[in-house]
């Protein structure tokens, strides 16, 4: 290395100008380094954005292009003694289910509360046991209005199919969705519950606790509150990486929530 020596100037001072100049490269060096590091950092948080979005792309992909069961369109959940449990989201499907869907040994759940959901236990020829209609019993609360008013339960009877008509009596209409229920029904206790989680193919299940926690290995216990729908479902998506956030709000109940612990 070749150092240029001032010959107006002392030994001193030449000696404290290259020190002076040295510690200017010095200087930028280290900038240099500082910047080449941010730059590294910033290199390496764009690919981790990346790799996530991705991920959550390929999830959503999976969740779309899986094959959707007949019963997906309606709420529904399995009991955690194996019963499919199907339930109306309004009064459409609230139509359809107990027109098209409530066979013979089924029980058909409903609360006296006005627009409530229907909700069938697909008996399939089997007896469901009383943990099946209590969850059945508690669906029905849930998904009723008790949930936006802030009830901790509601008036919840089972019948059988049969005893469900679309005839009205004299004088009286029965609009979309509404049925006369004749003969004697049978009242359940009931409360509020419900948790969700996804099952082992990838299915958004909302019901009550036991029943999806005997079928989902993950699970997120929700409870009335402030929260929206929305955000509430957002915050699900990233805790159980599975379905997509459309698929959660439609498996909720409408009114305020928030998640328990």
């Amino acid at each position: 290395m070749n150092i240029t020596l001032f010959v107006d100037k002392s030994l001193e001072e030449n000696a404290a100008l290259h020190y002076d100049r040295a510690k200017k490269v010095a200087k930028k060096a280290e900038g240099a380094r500082e910047s080449l590091e941010q730059n590294r950092k910033k290199l390496a948080e764009l690919e981790r954005k990346r790799d996530r979005e991705l991920g959550r792309q390929e999830e959503q992909r999976k969740a779309v292009s899986r094959k959707k069961e007949w019963y997906e369109k309606f709420r529904w959940f399995v009991s955690s003694e194996g019963f499919l449990v199907i339930g109306g989201r309004d009064a459409t499907s609230n139509e359809v289910i107990i027109k098209k869907h409530a066979e013979a040994n089924d029980l058909v759940f409903h609360t006296d509360m006005a627009g409530s959901p229907f909700f069938i236990v697909k008996a399939e020829g089997k007896s469901p046991g009383e943990a099946t209609l209590r969850e059945a019993a508690d669906a029905t609360c849930t998904f009723s209005r008790a949930w936006k008013l802030g009830l901790s339960n509601s008036p919840v009877f089972s019948v059988s199919p049969e005893q469900i008509s679309k005839k009205a009596q004299a004088g009286e209409y029965l609009t979309k969705g509404a049925f006369m229920i004749y003969g004697k029904t049978a009242y359940i206790e009931n409360a509020v519950n419900l948790a969700i989680g996804a099952t082992e193919d990838g299915k958004i299940m909302a019901g009550p606790l036991n029943a999806v926690r005997k079928h989902c290995s993950s699970v997120i216990v929700i409870s009335q509150g402030d929260g929206k729908p929305s955000d509430i479902a957002k915050t699900i998506r990233h805790r159980l990486k599975a379905g997509t956030i459309d698929e959660i709000i439609r498996a909720l109940p409408s009114g305020g929530m928030k998640i328990k612990g």
